[in-house]
């Protein structure tokens, strides 16, 4: 994913508008949404200035990684950190014991599936 989609899917998470983003950064909102279209690349500084507003790495924010922010990795259990499963299971990660365990009954079900089909079909 590039930085311009992960900074507009980071700004709708926070039902945030361009022009909402822009006026927190004293931005132009035309300038937000060059960099949402990947027309413009950010200072570095700007990068580490959304890294903060949105608490997520600068390493995501450029792609280099699936986890938003690692240091909260470490309250995932182990078995939710299979790269495969991307940032679907950081939400699942906060749900209720009982049904995170059926939700990973199912994961395991579709991967085992997965395995057993065909490669290239």
């Amino acid at each position: 994913m590039t930085f311009g989609k992960r900074l507009r899917f980071l700004r709708k998470k926070m039902n945030m508008t361009q022009k909402d983003l822009a006026d927190k950064f004293s931005l132009g909102e035309s300038t937000i949404g060059m960099y949402e279209r990947d027309e413009r690349e950010p200072s570095f500084e700007f990068v580490r200035q959304l890294a903060d507003f949105f608490n997520v790495t600068t390493d995501y924010l450029l792609g280099r990684t699936d986890h938003p922010n690692p240091s909260e990795q470490d309250d995932i259990p182990e078995e939710l950190k299979d790269p495969e499963l991307g940032l679907f299971f950081k939400e699942l990660a906060e749900a209720p014991e009982e049904r995170r365990e059926q939700l990973l009954k199912i994961w395991e079900i579709l991967k085992s599936e997965g395995d057993r089909k065909p490669k290239g079909k």
